[in-house]
């Protein structure tokens, strides 16, 4: 199994998670963000979106990290990523593309890129608009989070699921760009109890290879 990947993406990290909390074994192949490698050949042959991650294994190549980490789940079992009955399944499933379809694409790179290349965005205009995106996405999550009762230790309950794997990395991503996140203590405290956990550690950026 091959894991193509950059250490400061949100979306690697996700399946870098998936991967050690299923105890998966993979080999690690960086794709370099900022100088452009994910746009030349033989990686765009793999992904034409020009994204990472990528994850190929004997079965082929798959692309965009929810569905690997579902292609995961269903053909690893074990520990299951997401709750036993179809109502948990989807809030847990709801939390996590409310990161990953809502939050992230607003702020990944290529948009914040496009923002100062193309627009002609300032610095101080191009972090006023992570900081309103981070903030509407995670001001949305913290309240649901805090009053809902399904919450517990994680997420859903006592178990990482999906959703934990999805907030770990925006929390770090929002970290990165300077962001207070005082005012998520629910999202502070799910996240440090994920963190405790070896497979979180194992993914952490700096702990990858082509961490700078």
């Amino acid at each position: 199994m091959k894991l193509y990947g950059y250490f400061r993406s949100s979306a690697a990290y996700r399946v870098r998670i998936a991967l050690a909390l299923k105890g998966l074994p993979y080999e690690y192949t960086a794709v370099h963000l900022r100088k452009g490698e994910q746009s030349t050949h033989p990686y765009r042959a793999l992904n034409a979106q020009e994204l990472v991650p990528a994850l190929a294994d004997e079965r082929g190549t798959f692309t965009q990290s929810l569905a690997i980490i579902e292609y995961l789940d269903e053909r690893y079992p074990q520990p299951p990523l997401l709750p036993d009955t179809s109502e948990a399944r989807a809030r847990v499933r709801a939390i996590a593309l409310a990161i990953a379809c809502d939050i992230h694409p607003l702020d990944n790179l290529r948009v914040l890129q496009y923002l100062v290349r193309t627009i002609g965005a300032s610095e101080e205009a191009k972090n006023a608009w992570y900081r309103h995106w981070i903030d509407v996405g995670l001001g949305a999550l913290e309240s649901q989070l805090t009053h809902d009762a399904a919450t517990g230790t994680f997420c859903h309950g006592e178990r990482p699921t999906l959703a934990d794997i999805c907030l770990v990395p925006q929390l770090a991503n929002a970290r990165r760009f300077g962001i207070s996140l005082e005012a998520y203590p629910c999202l502070l405290r799910i996240e440090a109890a994920c963190n405790a956990l070896p497979a979180f550690i194992a993914a952490l950026p700096e702990k990858q290879p082509d961490a700078e």
